[in-house]
């Protein structure tokens, strides 16, 4: 069987509830970020993103945490063939929180929790055949049940020649040795914890913890003491984490001081949260074990150099996984170096972090975009036989044609707003579509924003999180200083805020109805709002009349951001036929990725069915064909591109 995966972790799974304020007792949280959680969910997700093939093998409940598990654990590309649903049992919680530098208070919900349920049963030997090395946390030889699940997997690789490595992750908590309370203890003295640890050390080629967890490992709080007794029970390398004075790798013999170990280049930042740090620095670590391809080959300092940097990333970061490194932010991080110790306030790297880890918050391939734009407001007030409620209804149908079209398939969207489409808007969430949702007051200009955000923006915190914030911009590069000064603090405010609720943002720029229109005015507003540290995760273009304007505005595009998810036309109403001719140039630049229009689409239907000449059966008839038209045109114009390129 070929080896398709590069690692395989074992162990917990769950779902982190973080407190989103810092500096105050867990007792005064008053708002939590979910994420995935678990060391060994962590270390898969934590190594996909620097590119190795992961999975995991874990238990989860069959309910919304469950759920969430699998279907975030696919957007971080780990593979969860071996993840187990259980019926009877619940998905760990955790609660979490940052007091300050040295607190950070949690509690463990694992009671009969869905991950300590694994057993033999759940390890597949043909699946542990698949990857090159299995990883197991020491939380899961606590337990006889999923200890037993656990030397089952070993004995497998081990007797394929499949490597093996332990996180040691001590928690006294998790081994019974510490109250409930006591979640944020890491050392406990405990001689069964360390005669049960000593008893697995031989199935391992890596053994990584902290000096605490080699303590208990070792049965010594003098850390020398402790290594040398692992060593008597296992050849494998030995790394030693020593917080801010990096880590030691052993290979044979314990020196006399660690500082004989080998160690990799160290990273000089400030510390805002170290929970989760051990898994990405366990990530890196993995990374630069995985790059050799046999044990003997491995070099230690470049290995320890991954994993300080990625452990440098997790302790500047809120959450765990969430802020581990893609493999473009981690070899950028390694070219230039730190600029700034808050490595979070750093805005060159948080742009790529963003950036090369959005697909993460927002999954689906998106490299095709056939968008329905109902998000129309005015227009729709000023049909006749329009009320509130009629509007809500149509666009409702909208919906239902968007659907249709859709058929379950990737690559289509829709932009629907929430003042008239509240009913559509919340039923479109999880169909699978893209989600534009508008936030500008229908014409204005300077531009103003829609009321329910607020005049503080934390509207935003109450949207769904695969909403895409989209704005537009009428605006033009001759602009009087005022206006532009204006609409461009307008745009940074509300970009900035739905960085800060993890939203992605489409900007929507149209010059045509301001002034008059050259090959470069549309590149000149891009490079405009860039220049202000505007960093659109999409563009919304209006079709532009050959292909030097689409040239010269992709051109603009990747001179500032590389990692952009890319250009979608706008129609402006324009006849089918236009459309096609816009399409066909625009479809020659692969920055563009589709189309989202809107009244070419349900114009026609909205004028005779808000006077009662169209059926609800009819209005999605027609708006369905249509929709379906121009994604052929669009489908075709694309073909035609990339047959001209071959």
């Amino acid at each position: 069987m070929s080896t398709d995966i590069d690692v395989i972790t074992i162990g917990r799974a769950g779902v982190d509830l973080y407190g989103t304020q810092v500096g105050g007792r867990l007792e005064d949280m008053g708002s939590f970020d979910k994420y995935i959680g678990g060391s060994p969910t962590n270390i898969a997700c934590g190594t996909s993103r620097l590119g190795l093939k992961t999975a995991l093998i874990s238990r989860v409940g069959d309910e919304h945490m469950g759920r969430f598990i699998r279907e975030q654990l696919a957007r971080e590309g780990v593979c969860t063939d071996g993840v187990v649903t259980d019926p009877d049992r619940l998905t760990a919680l955790v609660i979490l929180g940052i007091r300050d530098e040295d607190q950070f208070p949690l509690i463990f919900y694992r009671e009969d929790c869905a991950d300590m349920a694994l057993c033999e049963d759940d390890i597949d030997p043909a699946f542990i055949k698949r990857a090159r090395a299995v990883v197991v946390t020491g939380t899961h030889l606590s337990n006889p049940k999923t200890a037993a699940a656990v030397i089952k997997a070993l004995k497998i690789a081990r007797e394929h020649g499949i490597r093996t490595a332990l996180d040691i992750d001590y928690r006294p908590n998790l081994w019974g040795v510490a109250g409930h309370g006591d979640g944020e203890s890491r050392f406990v003295e405990s001689q069964a914890v360390t005669d049960k640890l000593l008893s697995t050390l031989h199935y391992f080629d890596l053994i990584v913890g902290t000096e605490e967890e080699f303590h208990i490992a070792g049965g010594s709080t003098d850390t020398l003491a402790a290594l040398r007794t692992v060593r008597e029970q296992s050849s494998a390398t030995l790394v030693c984490k020593r917080g801010a004075l990096g880590a030691s790798a052993f290979e044979g013999a314990i020196p006399d001081s660690l500082d004989g170990g080998q160690t990799g280049q160290g990273f000089p930042i400030e510390v805002f949260n170290v929970l989760g740090a051990g898994d990405g620095f366990f990530s890196g670590l993995l990374k630069g074990w995985m790059e050799a391809q046999t044990l003997d080959a491995v070099s230690w300092p470049t290995a320890l150099k991954y994993a300080n940097a990625c452990g440098a990333f997790a302790v500047s970061r809120h959450g765990c996984t969430p802020a581990y490194p893609s493999v473009e932010e981690l070899e950028f991080f390694l070219g230039r170096g730190v600029v700034q110790r808050d490595l979070r306030n750093d805005p060159a790297l948080e742009q790529i972090h963003w950036s090369t880890t959005r697909h993460t918050r927002n999954a689906g391939d998106w490299s095709t975009m056939r968008v329905f734009a109902f998000d129309h407001r005015v227009q729709l007030e000023q049909t006749n036989g329009y009320t509130i409620e009629r509007g809500g209804a149509f666009k409702e149908l909208c919906l239902k044609a968007a659907q249709r079209v859709q058929n379950g398939q990737t690559g289509y969207g829709i932009l629907c707003d929430n003042r008239i489409g509240k009913a559509a808007l919340h039923a479109a969430s999880g169909s699978g579509l893209w989600i534009g949702r508008p936030t500008e007051w229908p014409a204005s200009r300077p531009l103003t924003l829609e009321p329910e955000l607020g005049s503080d923006f934390g509207g935003l915190s109450q949207w769904a999180r695969e909403n895409v914030v989209k704005c537009l911009c009428f605006c033009h590069p001759d602009d009087d200083a005022a206006t532009r000064a204006d609409q461009e603090a307008t745009v940074k405010r509300l970009f900035e805020a739905a960085r800060r609720n993890n939203l992605e943002f489409l900007l929507e720029l149209i010059p045509s109805k301001v002034g008059v229109i050259a090959p470069d005015t549309t590149a000149t507003l891009i490079r405009q709002f860039y220049e202000i540290g505007v960093y659109p995760d999409w563009w919304k273009l209006e079709p532009m009349a050959d292909a030097e304007g689409w040239a010269a505005a992709v051109s603009a595009i990747e001179d500032f951001d590389r990692h952009t998810r890319g250009i979608v036309v706008l129609g402006l109403d324009a006849p089918e036929a236009e459309l096609s001719a816009s399409f066909e140039v625009a479809a020659g630049f692969a920055l563009v990725k589709g189309f989202a229009v809107g009244r070419t689409i349900f114009g026609d239907a909205a004028r005779a069915w808000m006077t009662g000449e169209m059926s609800d059966a009819a209005a999605v008839d027609d708006m369905a064909a249509r929709y379906t038209r121009l994604c052929q045109v669009w489908d075709n114009a694309r073909a035609k591109a990339m047959e001209t390129v071959q």
